[in-house]
């Protein structure tokens, strides 16, 4: 339920290679940086700028001139970085994504049509296809007391020897606007997520989660 195959589409990524060998998507987290840079010698130069050392930005994308972006980093074809968006590094932004104003990038890999256009923190997180957060929703990557972040699983713990793992976020995925998806959140394909969640562990694919405790499946 929580393996890479359960959540994403693959062939929905230019990062398809960064999952080769892999079981769970969060180990490809510490992997995003190294593989980005790798990635970038590859790319067509009819295609895609290198505008600096290791961010490579496709020249049918449009970056706006506010944008802080911080390498690694490539920026797909037709994506869209808006006023002021902040990417940090080891980010892959995908085909016809769109991160927007105020919107905060570290240690991610956005999928192809990925939104995450209103005031979004997304830390060291994963979001498939088409998905999307609603303005202001965010995920929290490192858990108060500092510990290595665990998935849970319908009673079952996954270590993940991480410290620092936001969300796993499957394709088609909807995130209501305010939501916090707190450390080691992992949401199946195709699900909603109410406005002003607080959201942890797992949620199975098409549900709709309305509150802790209350996961509803999609008819």
């Amino acid at each position: 339920m929580v393996e890479i195959q359960d959540l994403y589409d693959l062939d929905e990524t230019i990062a398809k290679e960064l999952f080769t060998g892999l079981t769970y998507p969060w180990e490809a987290l510490p992997k995003i940086g190294p593989f980005i840079m790798e990635l970038g010698k590859t790319l067509s130069a009819e295609e895609y700028n290198q505008v600096s050392e290791n961010i490579w930005i496709a020249k049918s994308a449009s970056v706006t001139p506010s944008a802080s972006i911080t390498g690694p980093c490539i920026i797909g074809k037709n994506a869209e970085v808006r006023h002021c968006a902040f990417i940090r590094g080891n980010a892959i932004v995908g085909e016809g994504a769109v991160v927007g104003n105020s919107t905060e990038l570290k240690n991610v890999v956005l999928f192809n049509k990925v939104q995450v256009p209103h005031y979004n923190y997304v830390g060291d997180s994963i979001l498939g296809y088409k998905a999307h957060m609603g303005a202001g929703s965010i995920t929290s990557n490192v858990k108060s007391d500092k510990t290595l972040v665990c998935v849970h699983v319908n009673g079952t713990k996954i270590e993940t020897g991480l410290k620092k793992f936001g969300a796993m976020i499957g394709d088609n995925v909807e995130v209501g606007c305010g939501s916090i998806l707190n450390p080691g959140t992992v949401i199946g394909r195709e699900s909603n997520i109410y406005p002003l969640s607080g959201v942890r562990g797992f949620v199975p694919q098409k549900s709709i989660y309305k509150k802790q405790g209350e996961v509803v499946e999609k008819r």
